[in-house]
């Protein structure tokens, strides 16, 4: 008896293979490979935007040839899509946008927020950022935290956030930073250098320091400096608050010099006038300048003077302050002079 051929049926199973080997390389460059984004494109998907009229809106930019395939893409990568402001890179393919539609891979922007400034001067930074949206004052009849600041509320950092990020969200999350700081301390059980009691005292102090130098190092001095005149109960002296006072809260002279005469101005903010520290703080710190106030260098200086290259020489007597203070004219005085 003859044996039955087996070739045809391995070329029958063969083919079928190599048929859905095709289909799957069809696919696979259909979804995963073929682009029609020919330049970087941002893309906004609106808050409650169906899967059906993004894909509409897609194809009418050519970002994508099928809104059927593109739906394909979105329930193979959990059907639902996040609102949120894209970068679709060159070359996308429908899988991509896809996928980063329904993980939100929305597009991010970096904020920076330098230590030392004014609310208002944040929120003029916050409103030349063109990557943020809507304004930094509440609307009428809104009454939030955020609505409601004044300066050493905010944390001074650098932020990571989504493009289109409103800039009272962004407020809102400075603010909150510096919430978590004073829980913190509040849990660590609220010690703080005599004859300093409350985080509003802390922050004032710390305050003064990020606005008299920009050095880490001196900080520490400088904070140790003011807490002695506290308890020697000398006054400040400290020029940022008149600063703060003449320029109605916004720290900065613009340019113009800080004259003897203005050392009277009427505030109580005002450290030549008044005794102890201002009744809030006078910008908006950063780590740094806190520690420097819970953890101050342990000395006995009551003055320091400008040493001409960006820190300052410190002294115990009024005498050295004064032979101090010469040389910084004297310093002052080349510099102008080159």
């Amino acid at each position: 008896m003859k044996k039955k051929s087996i070739i045809p049926g391995k070329i029958y199973i063969n083919v079928i293979c190599a048929a859905i080997l095709i289909v799957v390389l069809i696919a696979v460059y259909i979804f995963g490979v073929h682009s029609t984004v020919r330049t970087p494109v941002t893309f906004t998907v609106p808050n409650g935007a169906t899967v059906s009229s993004v894909a509409e809106k897609l194809q009418s930019q050519q970002l994508i040839n099928s809104p059927t395939l593109f739906k394909i893409a979105v329930r193979g990568n959990g059907g639902q899509i996040q609102s949120g402001l894209y970068d679709i890179p060159r070359r996308a393919s429908v899988w991509r946008i896809a996928d980063m539609f329904a993980h939100g891979d929305v597009a991010a922007t970096t904020i920076v927020i330098p230590e030392g400034l004014t609310i208002k001067q944040i929120k003029k930074l916050l409103m030349a950022d063109e990557s943020l949206t809507g304004s930094v004052e509440c609307g009428p009849g809104t009454d939030l935290p955020v609505c409601n600041l004044r300066d050493g509320d905010l944390f001074p950092d650098t932020y990571r956030v989504a493009r289109g990020t409103s800039r009272l969200a962004l407020l809102d999350l400075m603010r909150k930073k510096m919430v978590a700081l004073q829980e913190n301390w509040e849990r660590a059980g609220r010690v703080a250098p005599r004859p300093l009691k409350t985080w509003n005292e802390i922050i004032t102090l710390a305050s003064i320091v990020q606005k008299e130098t920009p050095k880490k190092s001196e900080m520490p001095i400088v904070a140790s400096v003011y807490l002695n005149r506290l308890r020697d109960n000398m006054r400040l002296q400290a020029d940022p608050t008149v600063v703060y006072a003449l320029t109605n809260k916004l720290g900065d002279m613009q340019g113009h010099p800080l004259l003897r005469e203005h050392l009277k101005i009427p505030s109580p903010y005002n450290t030549y006038t008044n005794r102890g520290l201002p009744p809030a703080p006078i910008a908006n710190v950063g780590l740094d300048a806190i520690h420097a106030v819970l953890q101050p260098a342990d000395t006995n200086y009551l003055f320091f003077v400008a040493d001409g290259s960006g820190g300052h020489r410190f002294s115990k007597s009024y005498n050295e302050h004064i032979k101090n203070h010469a040389n910084w004219r004297v310093i002052k005085k080349i510099q102008n002079e080159k």
